[in-house]
């Protein structure tokens, strides 16, 4: 598997407690937490959509 470059949420403070995110060449998304990297979730970019909508709907007041 190739190096992933990951990239960390802009709601992420400096520090722990990140989610980050990586693409792969096939397309999927990887999401981390960075207090345990080797425990990843692979999404496909519909189910990182609908992912993030459930959380919107849990967290009043976000964009």
């Amino acid at each position: 598997m190739p190096t992933l470059h990951w990239q960390k949420s802009s709601y992420s403070s400096e520090g722990n407690n990140c989610v980050e995110l990586a693409t792969t060449p096939d397309g999927t998304i990887r999401l981390r937490e960075s207090d345990d990297p080797p425990t990843t979730l692979t999404l496909r970019p519909s189910g990182l959509h609908s992912l993030l909508d459930a959380v919107r709907r849990e967290i009043p007041n976000r964009p």
